[in-house]
């Protein structure tokens, strides 16, 4: 366990596949390996407090944050955002390569679930096709994700909020939003090393480092790439309605333009 003295404990909220991995490196990296808390996804701790185990500084990972004000007042919260389009394709991409390196043994893990429907399933059915519990995932994963989390402060809690009218959604998720000390956009890390410069005093190189990230396809669109892969128009509309109220929420923090209907 590590004292951190009167240190503000730093919180990154990290939202899958928007340079998580390449924003946690450089904190790590700056306050110390050992003053990173150990729960790094949300199953790795239990339910409320024990998402952020004490006496950490840097807690920085897919974790939820009910037990947030359980921190001292003076941590410094933040989550990056992405364009919720190319988050849904990268997200896709991403778990295809990992899908193409396992042998077939590892794909019939539980654990590897999603990399066997990715791999076994046109990108139509996997994402609209499989069980009940497949379509929670992905509706956790996919729909709204930038909402639902903040308002629910739970990664996988979309389902608390699959019934509310979009525009509310969107509302509780600025509420939430701007009670965070930053929300930055993925295309503008250089905001986000400023703002850790000048309030907790850490030097951070971030903009334009991208971890985990298909090398081959780093300027390229990802959502470009997906949109001619999926064999039905009804598949591209749905997942535009996916990413709609994430998209407003965006344009409402001026962090991405303002969105077109979804239909």
């Amino acid at each position: 366990m590590v004292k951190t003295g009167t240190e503000a404990p730093i919180v990154f909220l990290h939202i899958p596949k928007t340079a998580g991995q390449t924003i946690h490196s450089e904190l790590s990296r700056a306050v110390g390996r050992k003053a990173v808390s150990p729960v790094r996804v949300h199953t790795q701790g239990g339910p409320g407090a024990a998402q952020f185990p004490p006496g950490y500084r840097l807690y920085s990972g897919h974790i939820d944050w009910e037990a947030l004000e359980t921190l001292p007042s003076s941590r410094f919260v933040f989550t990056v955002l992405r364009d919720p389009l190319e988050r849904i394709a990268s997200f896709y991409f991403f778990l295809r390569r990992k899908a193409e390196r396992l042998s077939a043994q590892d794909l019939a893990r539980p654990a590897r679930t999603g990399m066997r429907m990715v791999l076994e399933n046109s990108p139509d059915d996997y994402f609209f096709g499989g069980t009940p519990q497949w379509r929670r995932f992905i509706d956790d994963h996919h729909h709204s994700p930038y909402c639902s989390y903040l308002v629910t402060r739970r990664l996988r809690g979309h389902s608390q909020v699959a019934d509310w009218p979009r525009q509310d959604l969107v509302a509780r998720a600025v509420e939430a939003a701007r009670g965070l000390d930053g929300v930055y956009a993925v295309d503008r890390l250089d905001v986000l090393e400023r703002d850790l410069q000048e309030r907790l005093g850490l030097q951070l190189n971030v903009t334009g480092r991208f971890v985990n990230a298909d090398p081959a396809s780093r300027d390229v669109s990802q959502w470009a790439r997906l949109e001619p892969m999926l064999e039905r128009d009804e598949s591209r509309m749905r997942l535009r309605r996916f990413a709609l109220a994430d998209q407003m929420l965006m344009f409402q923090l001026g962090l991405g333009p303002r969105p077109q209907p979804a239909g």
